[in-house]
């Protein structure tokens, strides 16, 4: 009996009875009060326990030799089809030139309205017989070999098709001024197509990929082409140098989409105010590897992304179009999804138990005591 007498000195809980209790008004309001901020934070405990964290974590990024895809879908509302080229380059010396192939055009009209939509570039079905080289056409069983119109290399040399004959002339250096005398681009429909998308606008999806390097990828008006290490335009004779790039960049990401990511060019639109120009976008690309709950590891990008344009009025004069530079950042950042644990959530439950209940009882303390103390002087003013 002794030793659980002793015992009974240790309990933190005393037992008072019930007639010493004093319940008020004021107590009652509290803990209604607080019952609710109880349910409200153990609910938003729950919530964070049911749903996940996300972690960063920055490292170096020490990947090579690992290939970029990059997603676009841009409109040129005043930009014919016909006339949009992509290229890229690499500081690598990689280039690419008039890239067809994953890409979508589509013709607009000017109200936004789709007109034709089509993977390949301009084309027409072909006449019967061709011009050949020699200056005849072409006969019942002979084989076709078309003019190159003076950018032959050798005696050999066919230019079979309008591309062929930009292609040849693209070697030499040449502008390819006047296609309307090209004989495979007028039986391919070529200066006609043009002609007919004239006051047309291009929507132009798809996606291209890169070598991980720095490098640009752009838009422009007339077949790119390449000579002295720079980009030029060739802008076929047809139409002025005043070429509207007013465009919206519907969608530009670098790699594949992961929860909670942010493009920042999405939905941004640019109208064109002046004659001609380039406008430039000078992105800095963040690799990304996003792990979720599952352990499903997501390798992509994020990308900041700075403005400029340049008027053609400026000399050298700047190629028209849309031009956009990219660089690699030296860092990677790493999001992991982590749910906590069980433990946790207890730990949190007590917490705000016993953390309501002490500042309650506080405030009912307060609230009585001043409450008595107003009484007592309400009292000792009537006897005096």
């Amino acid at each position: 009996m002794e030793i659980l007498n002793r015992l009974r000195n240790l309990d933190a809980y005393p037992k008072i009875n019930e007639d010493f209790y004093h319940r008020t008004l004021s107590g009652s309001l509290i803990t209604i009060v607080s019952s609710v901020v109880m349910l409200f934070l153990f609910l938003w405990e729950i919530r964070m326990y049911l749903y996940s964290a996300t972690e960063t974590k920055l490292i170096v990024d020490n990947s090579r030799g690992e290939i970029l895809r990059i997603n676009f879908d841009v409109t040129f509302p005043s930009l014919p089809c016909s006339l949009l080229s992509v290229d890229t380059m690499d500081i690598s010396g990689e280039r690419h030139y008039d890239i067809r192939h994953d890409i979508v055009k589509i013709r607009m009209d000017h109200l936004g309205n789709v007109i034709e939509s089509k993977q390949d570039g301009v084309g027409a079905p072909k006449i019967e017989r061709p011009l050949q080289r020699h200056g005849g056409r072409l006969d019942h069983n002979e084989s076709y070999c078309g003019s190159c119109y003076g950018a032959e290399v050798s005696d050999d040399d066919c230019c079979n098709s309008c591309e062929e004959v930009r292609a040849a002339y693209q070697k030499k250096g040449w502008a390819l001024t006047n296609p309307d005398l090209i004989d495979q681009c007028k039986r391919e429909g070529f200066i006609g197509k043009i002609k007919e998308e004239e006051g047309e606008g291009c929507n132009i999806n798809g996606f291209l990929e890169v070598s991980r390097v720095a490098g640009n990828f752009h838009f422009a008006p007339g077949k790119s082409f390449h000579g002295s290490y720079s980009f030029l335009q060739d802008l076929l004779g047809i139409q002025t140098d005043n070429y509207n790039i007013s465009h919206t960049i519907n969608k530009l990401s670098f790699g594949k989409e992961f929860p909670g990511v942010v493009n920042p060019l999405d939905g941004v639109k640019w109208i064109h105010k002046t004659t001609s120009g380039m406008y430039q976008y000078f992105i800095k690309v963040v690799p990304t590897i996003y792990t979720d709950i599952r352990g499903h590891k997501i390798h992509s990008n994020q990308f900041s992304v700075t403005e400029h344009f340049r008027d053609a009025d400026v000399y050298p004069k700047p190629p028209p179009g849309v031009y956009f530079i990219y660089d690699f950042s030296p860092i990677k950042v790493i999001f992991t999804e982590e749910n906590a644990s069980l433990l946790h959530l207890f730990t949190n439950a007590c917490a705000i138990i016993g953390g309501v209940f002490t500042v309650a009882g506080m405030i009912d303390a307060f609230v009585y005591h001043g409450h008595r103390a107003i009484k007592k002087k309400m009292e000792l003013g009537k006897h005096t």
